[in-house]
């Protein structure tokens, strides 16, 4: 009898094996039927994925919020077992989300996720059991109907291709925390959605020259931080980098360079709030950027991001335990903070070392403009160890406070703290609370655009004590809230990705009421009988400042910013702070 059993074990296997093939073969991608150089266009995509929901029960597709496209975001959920409610998903299981075409011209991601999804429910690559898959097909669709063959000049395929801009011209990878598009208040509504543990966003290189097909772009471990810092940094990340090696797809740290060669040595890319990954760390999310090389065919990039997605997959998979109890140390840790770093830079005192696989460069005279150019030589590869700096200290921090206070009026940034989850209490009647007030110092502004803003920074504040009145209906922000990273990068003025950094406050900056010299002469100088105190710090601030001295407007208005006339809206930020 047992050899009748192991025939017939043996049939059922084969005809597995022949049904998964078929079935492979049956989703077939563009990326697989063109040898590797061609990438589907958005209706496409979004096609297969339909068939895909329709064909397999692991895989479910779902509606979300519309685009500045017109078109709706979608998630695509593989999910063994065919549950797709998120809170029972996070129950007993991680949860791993891949952004793909946040750029559409760098597409790598959008086919490798089609075949990695496609060989998860076919059973051709083993099914994780404690790991479910979200994916956002395409995220900047508006760019993706935007089909050209020449916006990206020194890319190496694929044939047609998406653009850079979203529908209304916007790098969506610089939105996450203006959120200027709806694309990115829809990606914020399917983030805390799914809530995912992982999240990975697709992306290729510019830069350097180099032997390698991928470079990875983790969030910055010490930004990240606690515990959950040390395990991307020292477990997570180096797993990845002996996994893809075993199968000789090595991978390197983003070469962060321009116009310059690599051995000289970089510094890890800081990905601020504004970035995708660094927005997700707000919610102590594990995040990477994966950047293919730009030069590499189009066929091995995409095959190369294939095997990272797999990679990254499996090291959830194993440590599922681990990741979720990090991250609940993570929340726990910021929830019982005192201080938060809102600003960061390089740390020199700490300096990794690279195997950094290269190619030796010269500088030659260019046959263009006949000055010196950069030129690299594929004929002389060569390995050599080049110091990355990957750690970053803080050098600057606020005290956390127990909460802030913002006027119903600023409705923008109300409607945006609601997009994220952020709970929000409101005042329940006119009311006077004892509150800290930041006055703006001093701030610097960009001289040309920057995704539809003039951004401010080197942004100082001064700190004041006081009585204010609140009215009903005003909002109050407790800061014992999953949330609270993002309300300190957001709120706090200082912050680099800061509401105030992102012009939301700038009617603050200008000052509404001012006086006629003619008429203010006599009333400045009956402030000054009234108020001797004030009127030898006049004369202490003539003496120390020899331009003010000789400047008699200045002197006028020094006086009249120290008089009751002065609106006292001017530079006073109108989020207040109730400390601890």
């Amino acid at each position: 009898m047992r050899p009748y059993y192991i025939a017939v074990l043996m049939l059922l296997l084969s005809a597995c094996n022949s049904t998964n093939k078929e079935e492979t073969e049956e989703f077939r991608t563009l990326f697989e039927t063109s040898e590797g150089r061609e990438t589907p266009e958005y209706e496409d995509v979004m096609a297969y994925y339909m068939k895909l929901a329709r064909t397999f029960p692991d895989i479910n597709l779902q509606t979300m919020e519309d685009t500045d496209s017109g078109h709706p975001l979608h998630i695509v959920t593989y999910n063994p077992g065919g549950s797709f409610n998120f809170n029972r998903i996070r129950e007993d299981k991680r949860i791993v989300m891949i952004m793909n075409g946040i750029h559409p011209g760098e597409s790598d991601g959008i086919d490798a996720t089609m075949m990695l999804l496609r060989d998860y429910a076919t059973g051709k690559i083993p099914t994780p059991e404690k790991t479910v898959i979200v994916a956002i097909p395409v995220y900047n669709i508006g760019g993706a109907l935007q089909r050209n063959q020449h916006s990206r000049a020194n890319q190496n395929g694929p044939e047609t291709y998406g653009f850079r801009g979203n529908a209304r011209n916007y790098d969506l990878n610089r939105d996450f925390i203006k959120s200027d598009t709806k694309n990115a208040t829809a990606f914020a509504e399917l983030f805390h959605l799914v809530k995912p543990d992982v999240f990975i966003d697709t992306h290729v290189s510019n830069g350097a020259d180099y032997q390698y097909t991928l470079t990875h772009l983790f969030t910055q471990h010490n930004k990240l931080g606690g515990e959950l810092g040390n395990y991307l940094n020292k477990e997570m990340m180096p797993r990845l980098e002996e996994k893809l090696a075993e199968k000789e797809w090595y991978i390197t740290p983003y070469v962060n360079v321009f116009n310059q060669v690599p051995e000289t040595g970089f510094s890890q890319f800081m990905d601020f709030p504004r970035y995708s990954t660094g927005y997700t760390t707000l919610w102590n999310t594990l995040g990477m950027m994966v950047e293919t090389h730009m030069l590499k065919p189009y066929k091995q990039r995409v095959e190369g991001t294939y095997e990272l997605l797999k990679d990254m997959v499996e090291i959830t998979e194993k440590d599922h335990d681990r990741i979720r109890e990090l991250r609940t140390k993570n929340f726990e840790s910021f929830a019982k903070a005192h201080d938060y770093p809102i600003q960061w830079a390089v740390d020199s005192t700490e300096v990794s070392t690279l195997q950094f696989r290269g190619y030796e460069a010269d500088t030659i005279i260019s046959e263009v403009t006949g000055f010196p150019r950069l030129k690299y030589d594929r004929s002389r590869p060569f390995t050599k160890p080049v110091s990355y700096y990957n750690f970053f200290k803080p050098v600057k921090s606020v005290t956390v406070p127990e909460a802030y206070i913002i006027p119903r009026q600023w409705e923008h940034v109300i409607d945006l703290l609601r997009a994220n989850e952020v709970m929000l209490q409101e005042v329940e009647k006119d009311t006077v609370l004892d509150v800290e007030v930041y006055h703006i110092a001093d701030y610097q502004t960009r001289n040309t655009a920057f995704e539809g803003h003039y951004l401010h920074y080197n942004t100082s504040v001064r700190t004041t004590k006081a009585q204010k009145q609140f009215r009903k209906g005003d909002y109050m922000i407790r800061t014992d809230q999953p949330a609270i990273r993002y309300l300190l990068e957001t709120l706090e003025p200082e912050a680099s990705d800061s509401f105030f950094n992102w012009n939301f406050f700038d009617a603050i900056l200008q000052q509404k009421e001012h006086f006629s010299p003619y008429v203010f002469e006599d009333v400045a100088a009956e402030i000054l009988r009234k108020d001797p105190a004030l009127k030898q710090e006049f004369e202490s601030e003539k003496a120390r400042d020899t331009v003010f001295a000789q400047h008699w407007y200045a002197q006028l208005n020094w006086i009249y910013e120290h008089s009751v006339y002065y609106e006292e809206a001017h530079l006073q930020y109108p989020v207040y702070r109730i400390v601890k």
